[in-house]
């Protein structure tokens, strides 16, 4: 059983605020990538116990650089660095029987800790006229490659969207949000055995479907400002329905998740 393991950082025990999981919190972030490599240590070994064959973890957080390497499970194989070309899910593929999130946040605009999608410059994202965050995203990228999410971890309000996306999911909440900068959050300890207890019970399951994504597809992004809008309208087959928001549609849900990326990456550019 190969099992693939998606990393993001603000879902992990004790983080509030951006200095945690970001490069410019100096000595607060360097805390933090050892916590973050902790926790996924113990979805690693305890995927291993479970009878996984190989591990294959995902930087998915920012630069993609924030596991220490040195710390990190012998037996998992690390991809890290920026970009790739599905971000964070690189290299899911049909050879995947299943596909863990860990560490992941809601949606922007939601109540979660750091809630975002994706970017700052993004105010809401749908398909098909359906709000998304990144955890919606990625489980219909994976579930276009027929691997089925089985494993999310994070604070309540991910595990909501969790829930309300996917059949027969295993959950683990870390953190219960307060609000987008406070949270009252287990142990560091306690999350990574909670980690552990959770990716065991969600191997052991039988079944799972993958998320189908639908097909045409049509990504919506409402961005922050008509600035950011018009430098993503760019994009060849965008399409711009007002002064913020811009979409692209194609048959395949590959494309149209490649296609958001480099919507997003034009509307940063332009502040």
């Amino acid at each position: 059983m190969r099992v693939y393991l998606s990393v993001d950082m603000e879902g992990i025990a004790g983080v509030t605020n951006w200095e945690q999981v970001e490069a410019r919190g100096g000595v607060e972030y360097q805390c933090y990538r050892h916590l973050l490599t902790a926790e996924v240590n113990s979805a690693v070994e305890a995927a291993l116990k479970a009878g996984a064959s190989s591990v294959t973890v995902n930087d998915a957080h920012g630069s993609m650089q924030n596991l220490v390497l040195d710390s990190l499970h012998p037996q998992a194989q690390l991809i890290s660095g920026y970009p790739k070309r599905l971000g964070m899910m690189e290299a899911i593929d049909s050879g995947f029987e299943v596909a863990c999130l860990l560490g992941y946040h809601a949606r922007a605009g939601s109540q979660g800790v750091l809630a975002h999608t994706c970017s700052e410059v993004v105010h809401r994202l749908k398909v098909n006229g359906q709000e998304m965050g990144e955890l919606g995203l990625n489980a219909l990228l994976a579930g276009y490659f027929g691997v089925p999410v089985v494993f999310v971890s994070g604070d309540q309000v991910v595990a909501a969207e969790a829930r309300e996306l996917l059949t027969d999911i295993e959950i683990v909440i870390i953190k219960q949000a307060r609000n987008y900068h406070a949270a009252r959050s287990l142990s560091p300890k306690l999350a990574r055995a909670k980690i552990r207890q959770g990716i065991t019970k969600a191997l052991a399951k039988k079944g799972v479907k993958p998320l189908a994504p639908p097909s045409p597809v049509s990504i919506t992004i409402e961005f922050n400002s008509p600035a950011r809008a018009a430098a993503a309208a760019i994009l060849p087959r965008s399409r711009r329905q007002d002064a913020v928001t811009v979409t692209y549609s194609a048959n395949s849900y590959l494309e149209v998740y490649q296609a958001v990326r480099c919507l997003i990456t034009m509307a940063k550019s332009c502040g």
